[in-house]
């Protein structure tokens, strides 16, 4: 049985492979909502990135994809999105990942649907 201090390392360790993947290819605008201390949420963490194009997308999930199971040898439960690429959604249960074209991003603004979780920023690599 997992404790909920062990579950917490895993879904942080998750998060941190995910930005990894992400910023591996460039992702941009990373922001991670902390979605822990909301009732009745789904999910632990919503981690969310631009790219430029819809290749530029395929291959930041990819590498999301790529990152976390060779870091973490997990895989995502469910994937959303790659047949078009203008939002990819990697759903890891804990983790929830989101990779837009930024003006998918800017149209959902998912975000400010959760205001009240605690936001963190991601400086872009580059």
């Amino acid at each position: 049985m997992i404790d909920n201090n062990e579950a917490l390392i895993n879904s942080e360790q998750l998060v941190d492979a995910v930005v990894f993947g992400l910023q591996e290819k460039k992702g941009t605008d990373i922001v991670i909502l902390d979605m822990r201390k909301l009732e009745n949420c789904v999910t632990s963490f919503f981690v969310l990135c631009s790219g430029e194009s819809t290749t530029h997308v395929s291959a930041v999930a990819d590498s999301v994809e790529e990152q976390v199971l060779k870091r973490l040898s997990d895989k995502p439960i469910h994937i959303e999105g790659k047949n078009n690429s203008l939002w990819v959604l990697l759903d890891y249960v804990d983790v929830v990942v989101h990779v837009f074209q930024r003006s998918v991003r800017d149209h959902y603004n998912i975000e400010s649907l959760w205001a009240d979780s605690v936001r963190k920023e991601i400086d872009n690599l580059f």
